[in-house]
């Protein structure tokens, strides 16, 4: 009788133990997942680019000479739901300005850009040569082929999207960045450009 007593102990002392190994190791799984669960949080937070669905995609700059305007291009990407509007740009490099291309009196003018770039739901927005661009107005230093440029987005929600370029060597388009600019009657510089076809 002694024997399937301590059969029906050891049964229960076996179980105790394995319900007790069983509870530390979900303690400790929870523990580590908590942890791990934590820890993507701040990795995970969203960058400017995120929180507003705004991506700089493929941007590049125009390599130049110190003092001498040049611009920068890229791909907006707008993964949100809704349009954004781009109404500024900020680098160390330079002040900046936000620029189009536009007809006028049968010659290609550069301009501000009223209202800033807006970029629909969803949809991308292309900088590129011969049409909306970055405007670097006076570098303090050269832009060399290979060097990366640092360049911040505003937006008109107040958020904000941080990128950086490449700069490139480029001819095309014909487009003139040399200050030989007329003065609107708004104050802001306006260049003759040549072919907008890049």
């Amino acid at each position: 009788m002694s024997n399937p007593l301590n059969f029906g102990a050891r049964r229960t002392l076996a179980a105790a133990l394995l319900a007790g190994a069983l509870t530390t190791l979900g303690l400790a799984g929870c523990g580590g997942s908590d942890a791990a669960g934590g820890t993507p949080v701040p990795a995970a937070a969203p960058s400017a680019s995120a929180s507003t669905g705004l991506v700089v995609k493929d941007p590049w700059v125009k390599a130049a000479k110190a003092g001498t305007m040049t611009a920068a291009f890229a791909i907006l990407v707008n993964d949100s739901a809704t349009d954004i509007t781009v109404v500024g740009a900020e680098s160390p490099a330079s002040p900046m300005e936000l620029h189009e291309m536009t007809m006028q009196d049968g010659k290609m003018l550069m301009r501000p850009k009223q209202g800033g770039f807006v970029i629909k739901a969803r949809s991308t927005h292309e900088l590129g040569p011969g049409g909306d661009h970055l405007m670097l107005m006076k570098p303090a230093a050269a832009i060399d082929a290979g060097n990366e440029v640092t360049f911040t987005l505003k937006l008109a929600d107040g958020g904000t999207v941080p990128f950086t370029a490449i700069a490139k060597p480029f001819a095309g388009a014909g487009e003139s960045y040399d200050p030989g600019m007329s003065m609107p009657a708004s104050g802001m510089p306006m260049a003759p450009m040549g072919s907008a076809a890049p």
